[in-house]
């Protein structure tokens, strides 16, 4: 398969995703500002300091997003397979980045880039509507994470994730779960423990 036929099915499986129908036109014009990267694990798609000039699909691989606070990480966000990743307020506003989004597996990305993003959301209404539902997503994902912290326990927000997001919990590392849960590993160990004795699934 040649790169634009590669990239016109990577489109689709965005659109498939986010419920988005676009016109053949619209789904090639969107298709060929697809960037694939192939990078190792530890790749840094963006780091702090940095404007954030893509917004990246993930076809393979796992991605953390972490900031720094009295020298302590802090992980953010973790995405996989199927999800995109976005440093949004650096995205957006075009302003350095707080936050770092680092591959924690080897993989594929396909990088959406602002500038050509912009470009052609201006000639078509069908792409505006795509990129809304990018921004729409994010926002619901962090207001969900935000809601979760205030009003679920540790067992709870682990249990959630465990049912919601499997793939985390098999396959980043224990100490990112930790972090991304807001909760040390020790309360980690001993909610998984706990999880595993009463057979919850």
């Amino acid at each position: 398969m040649n790169l634009n036929d590669r990239r016109r099915e990577v489109a689709r499986e965005i659109c498939r995703i986010y419920d988005v129908s676009l016109s053949v036109e619209a789904l090639h014009a969107f298709a060929d500002i697809l960037v694939p990267f192939k990078v190792l694990r530890g790749h840094k798609l963006v780091n702090e300091g940095e404007v954030c000039n893509y917004m990246f699909y993930v076809e393979k691989g796992m991605v953390l997003q972490y900031y720094k606070k009295n020298n302590t990480t802090v992980t953010e966000h973790i995405s996989h397979e199927g999800d995109m990743v976005i440093c949004i307020e650096s995205f957006i506003l075009r302003e350095p980045s707080k936050i770092v989004a680092s591959m924690i597996e080897p993989g594929i990305v396909y990088g959406i880039p602002h500038d050509e993003m912009e470009a052609i959301a201006s000639r078509t209404f069908e792409l505006c509507k795509l990129i809304f539902k990018f921004y729409q997503r994010s926002l619901i994902i962090s207001q969900r994470k935000a809601d979760v912290l205030r009003f679920e326990t540790a067992k709870e927000r682990y249990v959630r994730t465990m049912r919601e997001n499997p793939e985390i919990i098999r396959r980043a590392p224990l100490h990112n779960v930790a972090s991304f849960l807001q909760m040390t590993p020790e309360t980690l160990s001993r909610v998984r423990a706990q999880v595993i004795e009463e057979g919850i699934k």
